[in-house]
């Protein structure tokens, strides 16, 4: 048995910590001599997308080196062959291939070839996730948590107090979803101002406010942003979705400056507001103009929703496009859009979509919402980080409304909707590499 188990470490194509070693040889028997690598195809064959993320991060995280093959068979993944990882495989559903040397020698030749639009990339360590989430229950899901908790991948909550008081650079990957940084509490003031959810929102925001020395909750919510975006400027991954998105961008340039209506904070907004935003100070959006109507369930016009409703976008016709990138020079975007099609259904929010008019140059638009000249999947890089905005909220439920019952991913386990929020999952595994132009 001793031989047998160091003949099969012995065939591993990494270089790997002790811990993991002594890990997989407690756990690990005799494998075929022939049989070195596991392939897990992520094309139209694959049975789980969703799981085989989750088994590519399990292995990581017991410290086994894979490796991703961009743009082969969907962006499949190579892992060691070890028999609780072909167990674990068996046990979540996920279709694999036992592969010889010579076959993984044919694989790799064919993408090393430059005329070819694949490349191989090292996945070393499971990243750190964090998920930005109140404590408080809210009448609406979160896609991140939810396919997090599909695939069984680990990760920890935080939310205001934890960001303002430092905590942030313990992980490596922060989700923001369906959240308002803007001190506004959504904009639902006309729609649910009544409802003990809402209220209860309010009193817990404005209590921790005055907790941390902030007169207002826009302030205090200004306060975590900007500590966010320090994460970002320090080496972190953000990934965000939904309101999220723009929310998070116009507190940063409102800094400052007050927004809130007196329904929000107790005194008027500064009626010179938009003329005072600076622009200089967010991520990925400029030149907007605010939504001034403390009613009106949108912040500003970077939002394309009402073009939606003017060009009458309809479900059956609704879908978005994802741009293909040079998978050997431009390594980062093309792990962000690995999926087994790169036509994927829409879904709204209450951001749905993204002006182009109001994006940054700097800004690379991986998706696009063709019908109506939109952006749907942004990315960019801050500092030593990097940002991803995907917009809608729920990639299975096309119009997700406050209460809705959660989406049953076992209903959608090839989702790639789903898939391209795992691809952000996993790229902090991955050595940066920055876009080359």
């Amino acid at each position: 048995m001793k031989t047998l188990i160091f003949r099969e470490i012995k065939t591993f194509p990494f270089k790997h910590l002790l811990h993991s070693f002594l890990l997989f040889c407690c756990m690990t028997t005799a494998v075929s001599s022939w049989a070195t690598q596991l392939l897990i195809p992520m094309d139209a064959t694959q049975n789980n997308h969703l799981k085989a993320y989750g088994i590519a991060y399990w292995t990581l995280e017991n410290g086994v080196i894979i490796e991703w093959l961009l743009n082969y068979k969907g962006g499949s993944f190579l892992i060691p062959h070890l028999q609780e990882i072909e167990r674990e495989l068996k046990i979540r559903g996920v279709r694999y291939q036992v592969l010889t040397d010579g076959q993984i020698a044919t694989i790799k030749a064919q993408i090393a070839n430059p005329e070819v639009n694949m490349e191989v990339i090292q996945l070393e360590k499971a990243p750190k996730i964090a998920v930005y989430t109140p404590p408080n229950k809210q009448p609406w899901d979160d896609a991140v948590t939810m396919v997090l908790e599909y695939a069984e991948i680990k990760y920890d909550k935080i939310y205001d107090s934890a960001i303002v008081m430092g905590l942030l650079p313990k992980y490596d990957w922060l989700h923001l979803h369906h959240e308002d940084f803007t001190g506004q509490y959504g904009k639902f003031y006309s729609s649910a101002s009544f409802q003990p959810w809402y209220k209860e929102q309010v009193k817990i925001t404005e209590a921790n406010a005055r907790k941390f020395g902030f007169n207002k909750a826009s302030q205090f919510k200004l306060a975590v942003a900007k500590n966010i975006k320090n994460f970002v400027l320090g080496g972190g991954f953000l990934f965000t979705m939904c309101s999220g998105t723009d929310s998070f961008d116009i507190a940063l340039t409102a800094e400052g400056i007050d927004i809130c209506d007196q329904i929000y904070d107790g005194d008027a907004a500064d009626q010179k507001a938009q003329q005072k935003l600076d622009f200089n100070k967010s991520l990925a959006f400029q030149n907007f103009t605010l939504n001034r109507d403390p009613y009106f369930y949108e912040y500003s016009n970077i939002d394309a929703s009402d073009l939606r409703n003017n060009l009458t976008v309809r479900e059956a016709e609704d879908y978005f496009t994802l741009f293909e990138y040079s998978a050997k020079w431009d390594v980062v975007p093309t792990m962000l859009t690995q999926c087994h099609t790169n036509v994927v259904k829409g879904f709204m929010g209450q951001s749905t979509d993204f002006r182009k008019d109001f994006i940054k140059p700097n800004v690379l638009i991986m998706g696009e919402t063709k019908s109506i000249n939109t952006a749907r999947y942004l990315h960019g890089e801050f500092g030593q980080g990097m940002w991803t905005y995907f917009g809608g909220h729920d990639p299975e439920d096309y119009q997700h409304f406050v209460g809705d019952p959660p989406t049953d991913l076992n209903l959608h386990p090839n989702s790639p909707g789903y898939r391209l929020i795992l691809n952000n999952i996993l790229f902090p595994a991955a050595k940066k590499k920055k876009r080359k132009t």
